[in-house]
């Protein structure tokens, strides 16, 4: 499968953007940096991933005149970051859509047998009568993003958009297999995956770069859903 040719796949393509990945892919920068591109980025993919919003026409009074305009039709989409690192790109999507409600949906990883485990989710009631983003910086493997959508297809979501800021040809090409209607947007589609599912260049552990938690000793027996 051509992953970057495929109708539900969009690469957010953008000076500011590729600027950006160049800045987060660096070793060297620092914590608050990254997590500041990583803010930005988010507002840049978030305007890409917003473009086939429904509006409807509204008239309104300037200072001058009255003006033929256009609002978003309904309600808010819903912001479902994974927990955690997708809790960096929540702020970038609210800078954006700033009366968004915010689902948090929790995985991580059993280092054993790679497998996605849900151990949190907080979702309002209405959630499966909105257009969901679900949002989290890397996709590896697919594994925790596809258990993510499972989850919010279980709960009656339809209208579903998945943002990540780097992926695996291998993690796009199993989401778009493991569900049929998704559609995903990335800033980078990179070689592919190291022997410790680590995307190959990538960027390192998001989470530990957004949060600064390298070395961190582990307090319990949940590691990050996807490296």
């Amino acid at each position: 499968m051509a992953v970057e040719n495929n109708e539900r796949v969009t690469v957010v393509d953008h000076p500011l953007v590729r600027h950006k990945l160049a800045v987060m892919r660096d070793e060297n920068t620092s914590g608050i940096t990254f997590r500041q591109a990583v803010h930005e980025i988010t507002m840049l993919e978030a305007y890409e991933a917003t473009k086939h919003l429904l509006t409807v026409p509204v008239e309104v009074k300037t200072p001058i005149a009255p003006a033929s305009c256009e609002t978003i039709a309904g309600h808010e989409p819903v912001i479902v970051p994974i927990l955690r690192a997708g809790l960096g790109m929540l702020d970038g999507m609210l800078e954006v859509i700033p009366t968004a409600p915010v689902a948090h949906l929790g995985m991580y990883r059993n280092e054993t047998t790679h497998e996605p485990i849900e151990y949190y989710a907080k979702m309002p009631g209405y959630i499966a009568e909105r257009q969901v983003f679900v949002v989290d910086p890397m996709l590896a493997t697919g594994g925790s993003l596809i258990a993510a959508i499972q989850a919010l297809r279980s709960r009656g979501v339809k209208d579903l958009v998945a943002m990540v800021i780097v992926a695996s040809p291998e993690g796009v090409e199993a989401v778009l297999e493991a569900d049929s209607d998704v559609r995903l947007f990335t800033c980078a589609i990179d070689e592919g995956l190291n022997e410790d599912a680590y995307i190959v260049p990538g960027l390192g552990d998001a989470g530990d770069r957004i949060f600064q938690t390298f070395g961190t000793p582990v307090t319990s027996d949940l590691e990050p859903a996807h490296r």
